[in-house]
């Protein structure tokens, strides 16, 4: 990076709570909070309460998002505060992961519990007859996965320039490697970058479920886990990410340094592994011995296979902590709160800190934390 890149303020939330200091016993494997009952056979790491009045003050404006949206909203809000940021909102790029909306179970339920009982060429037409009396128009634009950003724009000011990434975990680590990209080469001061996920969507989880990627039944330890090893869980992580100079200017604190990102996307067979593709990740980054591993690895079979092959590959690396036995896996959330988590243990002394992230289909992500 030609120039360096800071982290100076982070908004995060999981099932924990809310802030880094609440957050930090995902270093040491913490107990989990869970949710066991409502998602049954699946178990999830809910939200914890939060005053989102504090972050979105407007009622009409969190009554209109949905609470993927209100969260990330939240800890992007959370992020500007923790780095002193209010009055830079104007100057400040958004680069947000997002996935897609949340759908209306029951309206999908009634529909095709009338569908079943018709012919087929009735079928059709009563089809696009719910549909165009079932959705709001407010509630189809709540599909819209850059109306995170959006809404970021709109309740926090931030008008820089805005980008949206859709795209699993693959989303959340380009988010961060573009926005630190275009700091470092001069194309910007700051930048605010993250992403939301909520876990206690049925869409989402019979989704994970039917891939055979979804752990079921009571909570157990990641090592205790089949292939179906993928426990999730709600988190929204927002970075600040600023120039070196920009932060001394302004007489910013830095959390960390950023001293690395790079991302892959490995087809995940044949000689093509995922392990490889993050091999040759390692290879561009400045990795000492001793660096502790703050793992993205999900708990899916595929991402843990390759994270051990991988890690297998990396000699002398410091201990290493999975966060989603913790947290559970966070999806577009995922890499944004592992980088939280990295830039606290450089902080706790770690002469340095890497990042994994494993997709559940795809992608491969490392990045590099150092202290300032």
């Amino acid at each position: 990076m030609s120039q360096p890149v800071w982290i100076t303020g982070i908004g995060l939330v999981t099932s924990l709570g809310e802030g880094l200091e609440a957050n930090r016993p995902a270093l040491s494997g913490g107990a989990p909070v869970l949710e066991e009952a409502t998602f049954a056979p699946f178990p999830v790491h809910p939200l914890p309460p939060l005053n989102l009045d504090s972050q979105i003050p407007k009622k009409g404006d969190q009554r209109q998002m949905e609470p993927w949206q209100r969260l990330g909203t939240y800890a992007a809000g959370l992020a500007i505060e923790s780095a002193a940021a209010r009055d830079l909102v104007s100057d400040m790029h958004l680069v947000v992961a997002a996935g897609g909306g949340e759908r209306d179970i029951g309206l999908d339920e009634a529909i095709s519990a009338e569908l079943a009982r018709l012919p087929p060429e009735e079928a059709g037409p009563k089809l696009n007859e719910r549909l165009a009396g079932g959705l709001r128009p407010t509630l189809f634009l709540a599909q819209l996965s850059n109306l995170l950003a959006g809404n970021i724009s709109i309740v926090h000011g931030v008008t820089g320039s805005s980008r949206t990434f859709m795209g699993e975990e693959s989303a959340a680590a380009d988010a961060v490697r573009i926005a630190a990209a275009r700091l470092a080469e001069g194309r910007g001061d700051i930048a605010l970058a993250g992403g939301a996920y909520v876990a206690g969507r049925w869409d989402m989880l019979l989704l994970y479920a039917a891939s055979g990627t979804l752990h079921r039944g009571p909570w157990a330890r990641l090592a205790e886990r089949g292939e179906a090893g993928l426990v999730m869980g709600s988190a929204a992580c927002f970075l600040v990410l600023e120039t070196e100079s920009h932060a001394r200017a302004r007489g910013a604190a830095g959390l960390a340094k950023l001293a690395g990102i790079a991302t892959g996307a490995a087809r995940r067979r044949g000689t093509d592994s995922a392990a490889a593709s993050a091999t040759a990740l390692a290879a561009r980054l400045p990795i000492r011995p001793g660096a502790a591993v703050i793992s993205g690895m999900s708990g899916a079979g595929a991402a843990r296979a390759a994270e051990e092959e991988f890690l297998a590959s990396l000699p002398g690396h410091g201990p290493v902590v999975r966060t989603a036995e913790t947290l559970g896996h966070s999806v577009e959330a995922a890499f944004p709160t592992n980088l939280a988590l990295a830039a606290a243990s450089v902080q706790a002394g770690a002469p340095q800190a890497l990042v994994t992230g494993f997709g559940v289909w795809r992608g491969e992500a490392l990045a590099l934390m150092e202290p300032i």
